[in-house]
C-alpha cells in the first residue's frame, strides 16, 4: 500500500533531522558571538552565556508548546494568528523574514574568511570573500530545491561532529587550560566589566542562541510532529546550554582580561584581528592557546574547517526557514502566491528559496559582519516576543484547547493557568529588543525600516486581494484523498476465526510502520442463542488462538490479541466497541464472502455504519480470485 500524496510539503523528519538542522544555526553562533560577547562582559561572559542560556530556555518552552499545539510552518507568525489576529501574524512573520536572510548571509559570509585562513589568504577580503559567500548560498539552495529530506541527512552528520567537536574542546581545555583562579581573577565588578558593559552584554548574548524558529518553520514536514517536535527542541536546548556554559570558561582561561597601559581592559577574544586579537574567530584562538605539541597544526585545521561546516549548516537552516516561512505567508494571503510556488517534481517552494536567496546575497555585498549580526538579532527578539506573548494569550482565550506539550512553572490564578516561562521570556526578549534597538543607531533605523515597509506593503497588499487586515484567509490547498495512509498510532485487526488474512495483517503492519505503534488483533467466536455466552468451545477457541498467535508471527512483537465470545448478530458492534476501548484510528477487515442480496456480510456492514474511525477492506488475492469467479472482486476502504 503506497501512499498517496499530493501537492504538498512532505512529513520525512525525524527528531535527528529537526535537531541538526536547528543546532547548526543555535550553534554555530558560537564562532563569532564569542568575540563580540566578550568585548563587553570581560570576565563575567560565562556568566551571560549562561543568563542567556536560561533565557533561551524559556523561549525553547515556548515554542516547544505552541509548535506542538500548531505543527504548521510559521513560528512565531502561526503562533500569532491563532492568539491574536492576520495583521500580527504578519508583523511577527515579516521580522522572522529579516531575522532569516541575514541568517543566511552572515553566515556564508564567513565561510570564505574560515577556508581562506587555512587554505588561501585571499578568501578573507573582498570581493573574494564575497564571492565564496554567494556560491555557499547558491549550492545550498540547488540542494534544498531537490529537496529537504536530501540535505536534512547531511545536516544530521555534520551537526552531530560538529556537537561533539565542541564538546572535546571543553574537556581539552578543562585539563589543560581552565583555571578558576584566573576566572576569578578576570572579573572586577563595576570595573571591569562595568555594569552598563554587563547588562549590554545580555543581550547581545542572546544572538548565540536565536534559531530555535527553525524548528517551527519545519513544523508541516516533522513525522510525529507533536513528539518529534518538543524532544528535538529540548535536545537543542541541553546541547547548546553544555557548550556555551563550558566554552566560554575555558576561553577567558587561555584569553584572559588585562589591563592596558591605558588603565583599560580586554581580552584576546574581544579584540580585532588588526591588534593581535581574535574576535574574527575567537574559537581558533583558544586553540592557539592550547599548545598541543605535535598535534597543534592539525587541530586548527580541523577546527577552521569545522567552523566552516557548521556555518554552512547555518545558513542551509535559515534557506530551510525562510523558504517555509514564505510558503506559510503564501498559503495565509500575507505574501503573492508566486512566492510560495511548490516545485512540480520535487514539491519544495522553490521560487521562495531563490528569491530571498537572492535578497541575502545582495546584504552580503555589503560586508558589514557586525551589522549584519546586530540586524540578526534585531528580528529574533521581536519574534520571541511574539511568540511569549501568543502562548500567554492561548492560555487565557483557549485554556482546554490540546496542548500535547506543556512549558513548566506553570500558576494557577484567577482560573487561568499562567505560563510563567513565557511571562518571564517575554520580558527579558523584549527588553534584549530595547536596548539592542537603544543603543545601535543604525539598526534602530534598518530595522523599524523593514518593518515600516511590510507594514505599508502589507495592508496594500491586502486590499488588492480584497481581504481586510485582520481576517484569515487561507488558499485552498490540494490535499491528498489519504494524507497520511502510513502513519495511523493504532489498529485494530478484525479476524474471521474460520480463516486467516495475511493481507489483512500485513495491511496493518504498513499502516502502523512508521510510528511503530500497536496493532491489535481481535477473534469474534460466535455462540449459538441454545448455549450461554462463556460455554466452553474447545475447537472454536483453539483455532481463534492460532489466529491470532499466527499474527504475531507475522506482524512482530507489537501485535497483541485475544478472542472474544459474541451471539450470532453483534460481531459488528463488538469490532466497533473493541476501536473506540482502544482509540484505533483504523480498523482493517478482510471481505468475507460474498451473501445473497449483499455484497457485504451483516457484521461488515455494521462495522461501516458506526464506524468510529477509518474502516479498509483487504482482499486477500486468493479471496479475490474466489470473488472474480463469483462475479464480484471488490476491494473497499471507508
Amino acid at each position: 500500500m503506497a501512499e498517496r500524496r499530493l501537492h504538498g510539503l512532505q512529513r520525512v523528519l525525524g527528531v535527528n533531522a529537526l535537531f541538526s538542522t536547528a543546532y547548526g544555526n543555535v550553534g554555530s553562533s558560537i564562532y563569532y558571538a564569542l568575540g563580540l560577547v566578550a568585548s563587553y562582559a570581560l570576565g563575567l561572559t560565562p556568566v551571560v552565556f549562561v543568563i542567556s542560556g536560561l533565557i533561551f530556555f524559556l523561549t525553547a518552552s515556548t515554542y516547544a508548546e505552541a509548535t506542538a499545539m500548531f505543527p504548521e510552518a510559521g513560528g512565531s507568525s502561526s503562533f500569532a494568528r491563532r492568539a491574536f489576529n492576520e495583521f500580527w501574524s504578519f508583523f511577527a512573520a515579516w521580522g522572522q523574514m529579516l531575522t532569516y536572510t541575514i541568517t543566511i548571509a552572515i553566515s556564508a559570509f564567513f565561510v570564505p574568511h574560515y577556508v581562506g585562513g587555512l587554505f588561501w589568504e585571499p578568501l578573507r577580503s573582498s570581493p573574494a570573500d564575497i564571492v565564496g559567500g554567494i556560491v555557499v548560498v547558491a549550492a545550498l539552495a540547488a540542494v534544498n530545491i531537490v529537496g529537504v529530506k536530501e540535505s536534512a541527512g547531511v545536516n544530521v552528520t555534520l551537526a552531530l561532529l560538529d556537537f561533539a567537536t565542541q564538546l572535546l574542546l571543553v574537556v581539552i581545555g578543562a585539563v589543560l587550560v581552565l583555571s578558576p583562579e584566573t576566572l576569578v581573577g578576570n572579573v572586577d565588578l563595576g570595573v571591569a566589566p562595568s555594569w552598563k558593559d554587563f547588562l549590554v552584554a545580555i543581550p547581545v548574548g542572546m544572538i548565540a542562541y536565536t534559531g530555535i524558529e527553525t524548528i517551527s518553520n519545519m513544523a508541516e514536514e516533522a513525522k510525529d510532529e507533536k513528539r518529534t517536535i518538543p524532544k528535538a527542541i529540548n535536545r537543542v536546548v541541553g546541547a547548546v546550554f553544555v557548550i556555551y556554559a563550558a566554552l566560554p570558561a575555558v576561553a577567558l582561561s587561555a584569553l584572559p582580561v588585562t589591563q592596558g597601559a591605558d588603565g583599560s581592559y580586554q581580552t584576546l577574544l574581544g579584540v580585532g584581528e588588526e591588534k593581535g586579537g581574535f574576535a574574527g574567530d575567537p574559537i581558533l584562538g583558544v586553540v592557539e592557546q592550547m599548545h598541543l605539541g605535535p598535534l597543534q597544526g592539525a587541530a586548527e585545521v580541523y577546527v577552521g574547517l569545522l567552523a566552516a561546516t557548521i556555518l554552512v549548516i547555518a545558513t542551509n537552516a535559515g534557506i530551510i526557514g525562510v523558504s517555509r516561512l514564505v510558503y506559510s505567508m503564501g498559503i495565509h494571503r500575507q505574501m503573492p502566491d508566486r512566492l510560495r510556488r511548490l516545485h512540480p517534481t520535487f514539491d519544495t517552494p522553490w521560487v521562495g528559496i531563490l528569491v530571498f536567496g537572492g535578497i541575502a546575497c545582495l546584504a552580503m555585498t555589503t560586508g558589514q559582519a557586525a551589522f549584519l549580526g546586530n540586524m540578526y538579532a534585531f528580528g529574533a527578539m521581536l519574534s520571541f516576543t511574539m511568540a511569549h506573548l501568543a502562548v500567554i494569550r492561548l492560555r487565557i482565550a483557549r485554556p482546554d484547547a490540546e496542548r500535547p506539550y506543556r512549558g513548566p512553572m506553570n500558576v494557577r490564578l484567577r482560573g487561568v493557568d499562567v505560563p510563567v516561562f513565557a511571562v518571564i521570556g517575554a520580558l527579558a526578549t523584549s527588553l534584549a529588543f530595547v536596548v539592542i534597538t537603544s543603543i545601535y543607531s543604525a539598526v534602530a533605523i534598518a530595522g523599524i525600516g523593514w518593518l515600516a515597509v511590510g507594514c505599508v506593503f502589507y495592508p496594500w497588499y491586502r486590499r488588492r486581494q480584497g481581504l481586510g487586515l485582520t481576517e484569515t484567509v487561507r488558499v485552498a490547498v490540494p490535499r491528498p484523498v489519504v494524507e497520511h495512509e502510513a502513519e495511523y498510532e493504532s489498529v485494530l485487526v478484525a479476524l474471521d476465526p474460520r480463516r486467516y488474512s495475511p493481507g489483512a495483517v500485513a495491511t496493518a503492519v504498513k499502516l502502523a510502520a512508521r510510528r511503530r505503534r500497536g496493532i491489535h488483533v481481535l477473534v469474534p467466536i460466535v455462540v449459538p442463542a441454545s448455549s450461554p455466552i462463556d460455554a466452553t468451545m474447545p475447537e472454536q477457541e483453539a483455532r481463534a488462538q492460532a489466529i491470532v498467535e499466527q499474527a504475531r508471527i507475522q506482524g512482530g512483537r507489537r501485535v497483541t490479541g485475544r478472542w472474544e465470545k459474541v451471539r450470532a448478530g453483534q460481531t459488528g458492534r463488538l469490532i466497533v466497541e473493541e476501536a473506540r476501548l482502544l482509540r484505533a484510528r483504523a480498523i482493517v477487515m478482510p471481505l468475507p464472502p460474498r451473501q445473497a442480496g449483499s455484497l457485504f456480510g451483516r457484521t461488515l456492514e455494521t462495522v461501516l455504519e458506526e464506524r468510529p474511525c477509518r474502516v479498509i477492506v483487504q482482499t486477500d488475492p486468493a479471496a479475490a480470485r474466489q470473488r472474480v469467479a463469483a462475479g464480484a472482486g471488490v476491494g473497499v476502504r471507508a
